[in-house]
C-alpha cells in the first residue's frame, strides 16, 4: 500500500551537519524516517518519496526553482548517506520523470499556443497559476509511479516463482524481500522444496537453538517454516559444502549498476564465487527502479563508505555487522558471476541492463 508523504517532516534528530540549510525540510532525515517506519520500502523508492515530500511543501514557484530544489536535495542524499548507490537510482529516475514530463506539458502549452488546441486558450503563459496546475499534476502522477513501483515485486515474484520446481533445493541469504516474495509465492501454490539459508558466522549459533532464528533471519526463515518449507540455516563457512546439494542460488540486490553487477549485502560476492565453482545458477531478483548508471570496473569505482579490515594488536568489543558509524557493509558481485537477472519486466541477462537503462535515459 502506497505510504503517504508526512505531512509535518520528522521532529526527531537535528539537521545533518552537510544538509543545505535552504532546504524546506530535511531531506535526510524525511528518507531515513520513511524506512524506518515501512519496512516493505526500497532504499530508491524511501528517495523518490522524499522528493515528492519535498515538492509538497516546496514554495519553488517556477519550474527552474523546482528543479534546482531536486537537484540540491539530491546531491544532500547522495553526500549523507554511506550508501548512495541504491537511492541514486530512485533520485535520478524520478528527476528524469519529472523533466520528461514538464517537457511534454510544456510541447502541449505551445503546441495550443500555435493554435493547435482547437481554439482552447490556456496558453501556456509560464505565470503563477499554470505552474500551479504543473506541479499538482506532476505530484498527483509522482505518487501514482511510486505505487506502480511498489507493485513490482509481487511481479517478479509470479516469474522467479517458476524457478522453484518440486523438489527444489534453494540457497539464499539476506533479508531481500524479492526473494521472500518470491519463495513465499512457491509455498502458497503448494510446491515442495527446501531452503538452504546462509547468515553471517557471527550470528549462526543463536539461529539453530530450539529451531528458531536469529535476528537477520526471522522474517525469512520464520515465514516460511510458518508455510511448512523446511529451511536449513548455515554459516557462510558453510556454503561451498551445501552447495553440493543445492539446485541453485537467488538472491536480492541493493542496487544493479550499468554492467549487470550487483550491490547487495556482504557475503553475495562470496556466494556468487562459489556457485560458478561449482556450476549452480545464480540468480538475482531486482525492481527495474534499483538499475542505476554506475559502471563499475571493480569494488573500488563504487562511491560507498564502507569498513575495511579492522586490523589491531589488542582486543576490544566486537561490532555487529553495519554498526560502524558512517560505514556499510556491502559488497560487488561482477556481472560474469549472474546467470540472470529477473526483474518485474522478465528474466534478462546482465548485459541487457545497461540496455534497460538507455530505453529510460536516451
Amino acid at each position: 500500500m502506497l505510504t503517504p508523504p508526512p505531512e509535518e517532516p520528522p521532529t526527531t534528530p537535528p539537521s545533518n551537519p552537510h544538509e543545505n540549510t535552504s532546504l524546506p525540510i530535511d531531506i535526510t532525515q524525511t528518507y531515513n524516517h520513511l524506512l524506518h517506519t515501512d519496512p516493505l520500502l526500497t532504499h530508491p523508492i524511501a528517495a523518490i518519496e522524499s522528493l515528492i515530500t519535498l515538492l509538497s511543501t516546496s514554495p519553488a514557484g517556477t519550474i527552474s526553482e523546482t528543479l534546482a530544489l531536486l537537484s540540491s536535495a539530491t546531491n544532500t542524499l547522495k553526500t549523507t548517506i554511506p550508501n548512495p548507490i541504491p537511492l541514486s537510482a530512485g533520485t535520478d529516475l524520478f528527476q528524469r520523470y519529472i523533466i520528461s514530463t514538464l517537457q511534454s506539458r510544456s510541447s502541449s502549452h505551445d503546441h495550443n499556443a500555435r493554435g493547435g488546441g482547437k481554439g482552447k486558450r490556456n496558453h501556456y503563459q509560464g505565470g503563477v497559476e499554470d505552474f500551479r496546475a504543473i506541479r499538482a499534476h506532476l505530484l498527483a502522477n509522482s505518487r501514482l509511479f511510486v505505487q506502480r513501483a511498489k507493485e513490482a515485486r509481487g511481479k517478479i515474484a509470479r516469474v522467479a516463482r517458476k524457478f522453484v520446481r518440486d523438489g527444489s533445493v534453494v540457497m539464499t541469504c539476506g533479508r531481500s524481500r524479492v526473494v521472500a516474495a518470491t519463495l513465499k509465492a512457491a509455498a502458497e501454490e503448494g510446491v515442495r522444496f527446501r531452503v538452504v539459508y546462509a547468515e553471517d558466522s557471527y550470528s549462526y549459533p543463536s539461529s539453530i537453538s530450539a529451531g528458531t532464528t536469529g535476528s537477520k533471519t526471522t522474517d525469512v526463515v520464520g515465514e516460511l517454516r510458518a508455510r511448512g518449507v523446511p529451511v536449513a540455516v548455515i554459516p557462510f563457512a558453510g556454503v561451498a559444502t551445501a552447495l553440493g546439494e543445492t539446485d541453485f542460488v537467488i538472491v536480492g540486490a541493493e542496487s544493479v549498476v550499468e554492467n549487470g553487477g550487483v550491490v547487495s549485502g556482504m557475503g553475495t560476492y562470496q556466494m556468487g564465487l562459489l556457485a560458478k565453482s561449482a556450476g549452480r545458477p545464480f540468480y538475482v531478483g531486482a525492481e527495474s527502479h534499483k538499475f542505476v548508471r554506475v559502471f563499475p570496473l571493480d569494488w573500488g569505482d563504487l562511491p560507498v563508505r564502507r569498513r575495511g579490515l579492522d586490523f589491531r594488536i589488542e582486543e576490544k568489543e566486537r561490532r555487529g555487522v553495519g554498526e560502524g558509524e558512517g560505514e556499510v557493509d556491502v559488497d560487488f558481485t561482477p556481472p560474469e558471476l549472474i546467470t540472470a537477472i529477473v526483474t518485474e519486466n522478465g528474466v534478462q541477462t546482465p548485459s541487457a541492463v545497461s540496455e534497460e537503462l538507455i530505453k529510460i535515459w536516451y
